[in-house]
């Protein structure tokens, strides 16, 4: 069997699904209700999932201002990293900024996230600064990147 993965816009049918990723994903993940408020009271959110065969492996939120995009979050089921997902999520994502309008796009990157910087950089992401004490579970510094969406 061929297995097809696509990317789509996220719906409130996806939410179960994306709350249980965003769990095995991150220390302190993002409540179902953050997702449901983003999608529906959040005018710039824009969030996509990739499936796998219908099932969701990884999701990306952006946020679109005037210009400026900005990665709210990404993430790839565990057993489907490293195969190629997140960069195909990634440049979806960037895509769809670039669609809506978007010239620049940021992201925070824990600094101990060496993996993850390797992909922003691979697509042209420089660093444009640290927030100190970034991340609450531990008080990581966030690389603050950026790119221009030619």
């Amino acid at each position: 069997m061929e297995e097809i993965v696509r990317i789509r816009l996220m719906d409130e049918s996806d939410l179960d699904d994306v709350t249980k990723l965003e769990k095995l994903s991150f220390k302190t993940p993002w409540s179902r209700e953050a997702f449901f408020n983003e999608m529906t009271k959040n005018q710039f959110a824009y969030y996509l999932v990739v499936e796998l065969n219908n099932e969701i492996i990884g999701y990306c939120g952006l946020w679109v201002i005037i210009d400026e995009s900005h990665i709210t979050n990404i993430a790839i089921h565990p057993s489907y990293r490293r195969k190629g997902i997140g960069d195909y999520l990634f440049r979806g994502a960037m895509a769809m900024a670039k669609t809506l309008g978007a010239r620049k796009m940021s992201l925070e990157v824990r600094v101990s996230n060496t993996t993850a910087q390797a992909l922003y950089r691979k697509y042209g992401f420089q660093e444009g600064g640290i927030r100190k004490n970034y991340y609450t579970d531990n008080q990581e510094d966030a690389l603050v990147m950026w790119v221009e969406l030619l």
